[in-house]
């Protein structure tokens, strides 16, 4: 049988070298026998040579690629096949020390439960679980702590531990340290809230110390009577028909009389009293009762000047128009006017009197509440930053 080898580049070199030294000496013999067929022999030789050539060509190009190819295709499917079977075998010996380890473990709360199961009926309650960890960890756990254990780890919800809910004592070691850590931060946590709200509380009564909020005392009472002095006296003008019609010898309008006469005596008698009185209300260590009082007199003496501003227009316009008004209806208008004034007055001395804040006057009291300093008008250094939106919205509602 005849074998085929594939010819190496320096083979065909040396075959067609070969080829043309023969085909040489076969015309130079060829010359000497037969001289007409020089020609035709070179070149049946040269064709000869270059079939021979692209025969030995065309073998060595086509021959070696399919058998390449085939190996490499092989030797990968096989290295795949081989992974898969490592992977395979890892998988199974995994899953193996799963089954190992969940077996051990089943052991061991098995024989943790046997021995904390110390009236063999079958189950764990708390008093036994409490006592067999502290028997196994060498701890004091309290009932609630036992009980938090109990609920955490069963499932029926019976208060019992059955032998398919307990677990092994690593287990129940954990469960513990996270509801020691759980406390330590709740403990941490209860700390800091106490903290700030003890440095609230200082904080405040530094405040407290600056505004004076406190409960009136029997002077703080009395004082708060005198700013009501201010509008009874512009207030008089009103009365001046019900007091000339009284006797001479009344006390109550000979006092009055004199207090009248004094405060005339003054120049710019009323502004003083405005300014003094809206100057002192904003001092907040003065008792509250009587700041209050001060914006309120100041209020009731500026709703004074509305009466006298109609029987004004009522007395002098009215008439240029033409318009027949009663002799009578000026004086019966300032009495009523000057009615009222007492009746408000009296209201705000008795509750002043009594410690209660008069704040139950129509549009006047809602006015001087929202005057009114109050604790959180300050900040944490004692310095006044003046109302906040919310204690403003605050007092509103407190007026409706």
């Amino acid at each position: 049988m005849t074998q085929h080898k594939i010819a190496s580049p320096m083979t065909k070199v040396a075959t067609l070298s070969t080829l043309l030294i023969m085909s040489s000496h076969t015309q130079q013999i060829n010359s000497f026998a037969f001289p007409g067929s020089i020609s035709n022999t070179r070149t049946f030789a040269l064709k000869t040579t270059s079939h021979k050539n692209a025969a030995s060509l065309n073998v060595s190009s086509k021959s070696p690629k399919a058998p390449m190819k085939m190996t490499s295709g092989n030797e990968r499917d096989d290295e795949i096949a081989r992974l898969k079977a490592q992977a395979a075998k890892l998988r199974a010996e995994a899953a193996a020390l799963e089954a190992e380890k969940a077996s051990a473990m089943a052991r061991a709360a098995e024989k943790a439960f046997d021995s904390f199961d110390t009236n063999k009926d079958g189950t764990v309650c708390v008093a036994e679980l409490k006592a067999g960890l502290e028997k196994t960890f060498k701890i004091e756990l309290s009932d609630s702590r036992a009980r938090e254990l109990m609920k955490a780890f069963d499932e029926s919800g019976d208060n019992l531990l059955q032998p398919q809910e307990f677990v092994t004592l690593d287990r129940f070691k954990n469960k513990l340290n996270e509801l020691v850590q759980e406390e330590r931060e709740l403990a941490r946590k209860a700390q800091k809230d106490a903290e700030a709200e003890a440095e609230a509380a200082r904080l405040a009564e530094a405040r407290l110390e600056l505004l004076n909020d406190a409960p009136p005392t029997v002077t703080d009472r009395m004082v708060s009577l005198i700013p009501y002095l201010f509008p009874l006296m512009d207030g008089l003008q009103y009365g001046r028909f019900l007091l000339l019609q009284t006797d001479e010898g009344n006390p109550v309008v000979t006092v009055l009389a004199i207090l009248y006469a004094l405060y005339r005596s003054i120049p710019f008698s009323g502004f003083v009293a405005f300014l003094a009185l809206n100057f002192l209300s904003f001092n907040p260590r003065i008792n509250r009762l009587v700041r209050f009082n001060m914006q309120q007199a100041i209020f009731v003496d500026i709703a004074l000047l509305f009466p006298g501003l109609l029987l004004g227009i009522s007395t002098t316009v009215l008439p240029a128009l033409g318009v027949t008004i009663d002799p009578t209806f000026s004086e019966v208008s300032s009495d009523v006017v000057f009615f009222t004034l007492l009746v408000t007055l009296a209201y705000c001395i008795i509750s002043s009197a009594l410690g209660i804040t008069p704040d139950k006057l129509p549009l006047i009291s809602g006015a001087v509440d929202q005057r009114m300093p109050s604790i959180d008008m300050f900040d944490d250094q004692g310095r006044f930053v003046g109302p906040s939106e919310d204690s403003k919205d605050d007092k509103k509602k407190d007026s409706k």
